[in-house]
């Protein structure tokens, strides 16, 4: 990791200012002088390089004196939701010498994890880390990895409540998502064990092709409701907005990004929020710290948002007391 940190000599940083600022975060591999700016690989499975988590990140890291161009360069790399491709770009920014991987999502998290033991690793949007085989233990994740779990199967139930109080009468809600992702079964395996004291009937559909999302997307019928997984694979939570929209059945997601584009409601971390908390993690491995010291962290901002539109569009009246509590509101 060492050739990968030594960028530029003592000659190439101009202004005392930049001088401090390497001060501040001296090499993580121990090498004596500036290796300023730092080199991130970013990897995840979104359609464009401004997805909101790295978009947070360099705002966290701005606000901590490495700004874009200066203190650190990001190689960004992203799927399209085609997890066929994570470990082939995961494995070229490994060979491209970056000094630090940043993934959101568990499949470019695992990507990351299966192409390197040394470089480290900064992962987001994991719904279970432990569940996934991320890391070991929350406290003491090990290796090369640690980062901000969304808390995606802790706040299932959550999301349930707030489906059912916004729609009292729906009874039958169907939870579909890519089969080989551990984090939305165990997250599957959360919504089954709330769903019978929500009076929730739970239908699980896990699928590996356009083929099977196709075919359980034909099972449903007026009156169900839908709960898109916490991942991009397959593009699925897209595809469950698409249908909740143009079938006017009711969909909760696990964030407000999908409130902002549509969706009903939503209960969970929001991704900005996420890539901002990493950074800081990010800071602390620039400066030396071991990623296996530092405890992988549950995402510090939860909300509530609701789309009005979209309610009218369902024909549902959003009660004030579910008002009274949204943190984001979309007219």
């Amino acid at each position: 990791m060492e050739s990968a940190l030594i960028r530029r000599s003592v000659a190439a940083i101009v202004g005392a200012a930049t001088l401090a600022l390497a001060g501040m975060f001296p090499s993580a591999a121990g090498a004596q002088g500036p290796r300023l700016p730092y080199r991130i690989g970013v990897l995840n499975e979104a359609w464009a390089a401004n997805h909101p988590t790295v978009e947070g990140l360099k705002a966290g890291l701005r606000d901590l004196g490495l700004e874009e161009g200066r203190g650190v360069t990001f190689d960004i790399r992203f799927t399209e939701g085609n997890p066929d491709r994570t470990l082939t770009l995961a494995t070229a920014l490994v060979a491209s010498g970056v000094d630090l991987l940043f993934t959101s999502n568990e499949a470019a998290t695992q990507a990351a994890k299966a192409a390197t033991a040394k470089i480290p690793i900064v992962f987001t949007l994991v719904g279970d880390p432990v569940a996934a085989g991320i890391v070991t233990k929350l406290a003491r994740p090990g290796g090369n990895l640690t980062g901000i779990s969304s808390l995606t199967t802790e706040l299932v139930p959550k999301r349930l409540e707030s489906l059912k109080r916004l729609i009292p009468t729906v009874r039958r809600v169907w939870a579909i998502y890519y089969a080989d992702d551990p984090s939305s079964l165990a997250a599957v395996r959360k919504a089954g064990e709330a769903a019978p004291r929500l009076t929730l009937t739970l239908v699980t559909r896990a699928v590996r092709t356009t083929a099977e999302l196709d075919a359980a997307l034909r099972e449903l019928r007026p009156g169900d409701a839908l709960l898109p997984p916490d991942i991009a694979t397959m593009d699925i939570p897209a595809v469950l907005l698409e249908t909740s929209l143009s079938s006017r059945i009711p969909a909760v997601f696990p964030t407000g990004l999908w409130v902002a584009y549509g969706g009903l409601v939503s209960y969970g971390s929001d991704y900005h929020a996420q890539g901002v908390q990493a950074a800081r993690l990010v800071a602390r491995i620039l400066r030396g710290a071991r990623p296996q010291d530092l405890p992988v962290e549950g995402a510090d901002r939860i909300q509530l948002a609701v789309n009005l539109r979209t309610a009218a569009l369902l024909g549902i009246t959003v009660p004030r007391t579910i008002l009274a509590r949204v943190d984001k509101v979309r007219r």
